[in-house]
């Protein structure tokens, strides 16, 4: 996104802060208005008409790949243009105050870290009730069988789904909207909602998303590369400390994404983070308590102001090259 201008410059830095302080205190907008669940009911009535049930599944099918890429892409076209439209309209035809007021307004439903950061600590909260409540609370957050995770993994999982979700939900959206504006945190919550809803390897929901959610998978990978890494960064900056061994433990996870902030916080914290059979981080770290809960939460809030200031001060960096 160019940034001719300094005081366009300055209002996009201040619908950023605007759109955290909204965040911070009024949490998400009504579902009716959201558009997050717009892009999900686009994405549930696709998937669900076009991915095949489990017994139509082929061992190779490029026909439901290529369905997949293309439904894909109409959605991403979408979500890009009516945000270009909305930048558009608001930063043409209004005063620079009222620019940075309404962006921040359009660009807070494109991030998510109170909901976040909340959904998280109340799986703690419920965990003092009982385990089966804590367990209830974390089937909130993570799509895997919590049925028959103990304490110690409940707040593992917990810690996992802070951690990465930073960046899916925070850190990668307002990275987008630096380099492309409204349009490129959009498009980037569209292939972040995409990959929830489709990018699976097998069944789930009735159908099969081994090759219709391929395409959205490889997508969000990509658009998450490097948010991921920065994430890991954010959280060492948060730290004030850097989580020796990061890249080895980063690379245990079969996501190419997710071990980053993952095995930062594992490292950070000195606990070990687990999905039974897949992978360990941080192996010989001690196991979780709800101290450390509470301190994966302050630590990503940390993160979310230093990364919030990095990207302020990278807009107002934009207008000097784009004048020099």
């Amino acid at each position: 996104m160019p940034y001719a201008h300094l005081d366009y410059a300055l209002a996009l830095v201040a619908a950023l802060w605007i759109a955290l302080a909204v965040d911070r205190w009024l949490g998400e907008p009504p579902s009716g208005w959201h558009p997050v669940v717009w892009m999900g009911k686009y994405l549930g009535r696709v998937g669900s008409a076009l991915a095949p049930r489990p017994r139509q599944a082929k061992r190779v099918d490029l026909p439901v790949f290529f369905m997949g890429a293309l439904t894909w892409c109409v959605g991403a076209l979408c979500a890009w243009a009516v945000g270009s439209w909305l930048q558009g309209v608001v930063t043409q035809w209004l005063p620079v105050w009222a620019v940075a007021l309404l962006l921040g307004l359009l660009l807070k439903p494109l991030f998510a870290w109170r909901m976040l950061r909340d959904e998280v600590l109340a799986v703690e909260a419920a965990l003092g009730i009982s385990l089966d409540a804590g367990r209830a609370q974390l089937g909130r957050l993570v799509s895997r069988d919590v049925n028959l995770l103990d304490e110690r993994q409940v707040r593992e999982s917990a810690i996992e789904s802070l951690a990465e979700n930073l960046n899916d939900s925070f850190v990668a959206p307002v990275f987008w909207f630096v380099l492309f504006g409204l349009p490129g945190a959009a498009l980037y919550r569209f292939a972040n909602t995409a990959d929830a809803m489709w990018g699976y390897r097998g069944e789930r929901g009735g159908r099969d998303w081994t090759w219709f959610g391929k395409w959205a998978a490889r997508a969000d990978d990509l658009l998450s590369w490097l948010p991921a890494r920065l994430t890991a960064l954010l959280l060492a900056l948060a730290a004030l400390r850097w989580p020796v061994g990061l890249a080895r433990e980063a690379r245990r996870t079969p996501s190419p994404n997710s071990g980053w902030p993952m095995g930062a916080m594992a490292l950070l914290l000195g606990v070990r983070l687990a999905k039974p059979g897949v992978y360990a981080l941080n192996g010989e770290g001690r196991v979780p308590t709800a101290a450390d809960m509470q301190r994966t939460a302050q630590l990503g809030g940390r993160a979310v102001v230093v990364w919030t200031v990095l990207a302020s001060l990278a807009i107002v960096a934009a207008v000097g090259v784009s004048w020099g």
